[in-house]
């Protein structure tokens, strides 16, 4: 198929998304895929050796400042449709990670253009990426997930009805960017300071001590539980990104009914959440064996190293075909196999 992989955008996860874009791009063609690379900021196919620096590079230590703008929301749509390589593809790939490409905006385009995409359409977007709807969906579900207050900056409300210690997040964050842990009612002053400079709605949610699990689910089939051990106190930006900040363990050591409960519950979050294709989802394992949803992510990072391909490696599914196996569901929906397999 022509595939073209969308990545880059205008967010703070910038630099998240070219390396997922770049590595998806390679596991794409070697897949047997004809793959082009379109960064929506310059409004441009990547030449190989811009793909093959940004492969090597990875993600950042830091990441970078904003005052980019996506072409595809400023420009039109045009941008990509009219360019004769990347709008002749057959699936888009969406490689983005935050703002409007994350969020359903970009879908939202693209479905009105009657094109084909991977992942979840504006719905699932939505939904997964706010923080505060996603909770609330989970609650209402009978899912457990951590207490918290939305849009609260008055410590002395959180330290009453939420206690120490405490995350403050930004609602529509990701890649743990704008993520604190607040231990002392000092540090909460501090974080809540911070947050008050977020272009976002800010989420207080009590911290939940215990092991840190990880759930992907790809198609109709749920993958490996695999466990996140951060050398920090949160599973942050650096720890995510920088070799040596985490261990990421697949298949998790942990008690089969554990698990299997988990990967239960992870699918129950990517149905109530109508996500589609593939998702991630994080829970807690407190001391006490409860297991709590912290979020889903609707659109992974998808490195060769990333947490999702790991899950699919420990299932056997390597990340060519994994990359393959998004963009054939995509692909279906447009066309869908017959019955027969004719």
């Amino acid at each position: 198929m022509k595939v073209t992989v969308l990545l880059g955008g205008a967010s703070d996860e910038r630099a998240v998304s070219l390396a997922t874009g770049a590595q998806m791009s390679a596991a794409l063609r070697e897949a047997g895929h004809t793959v082009a690379a379109f960064d929506t900021v310059r409004g441009e196919v990547l030449t190989p050796g811009e793909e093959e620096a940004l492969r090597d590079r990875g993600v950042e230590p830091d990441p970078p400042g904003g005052g980019w703008r996506d072409r595809l929301l400023t420009d039109g749509l045009s941008v990509l449709t009219g360019h004769p390589v990347a709008g002749a593809a057959d699936v888009f790939v969406l490689a983005f990670h935050g703002g409007a490409g994350e969020d359903g905006t970009i879908q939202g385009l693209l479905d009105a253009a009657g094109l084909a995409y991977t992942g979840s359409d504006r719905t699932g977007c939505l939904l997964a990426m706010d923080k505060d709807v996603s909770k609330r969906l989970m609650r209402d579900a009978g899912i457990a997930t951590p207490a918290w207050l939305t849009d609260v900056l008055d410590a002395e409300r959180l330290l009453a009805e939420i206690g120490l210690p405490m995350v403050v997040k930004a609602a529509n964050g990701g890649s743990s960017l704008r993520l604190e842990l607040a231990t002392t009612p000092h540090e909460l002053d501090g974080a809540l300071e911070r947050a008050r400079g977020f272009d976002d709605l800010v989420i207080a949610e009590a911290y939940v001590a215990g092991r840190e699990f990880t759930v992907g689910v790809v198609g109709e089939e749920t993958l490996p539980v695999g466990e996140i051990i951060p050398e920090n106190d949160l599973f942050d930006y650096a720890c995510k990104y920088q070799p040596g900040m985490a261990q990421e363990i697949f298949p998790a050591s942990l008690d089969e009914s554990v698990a299997a409960r988990m990967k239960v519950l992870g699918r129950r979050v990517h149905d109530i959440l109508r996500l589609r294709d593939y998702s991630r989802v994080d829970f807690m394992l407190d001391g006490q064996g409860g297991i709590w949803c912290l979020e889903a992510n609707n659109l992974p990072g998808m490195t060769g190293n990333s947490l999702l391909p790991r899950g699919a490696r420990a299932a056997g599914i390597d990340f060519p075909t994994l990359c393959d196996r998004i963009v054939r569901l995509a692909a279906n929906r447009r066309n869908p196999p017959s019955p027969t397999g004719v």
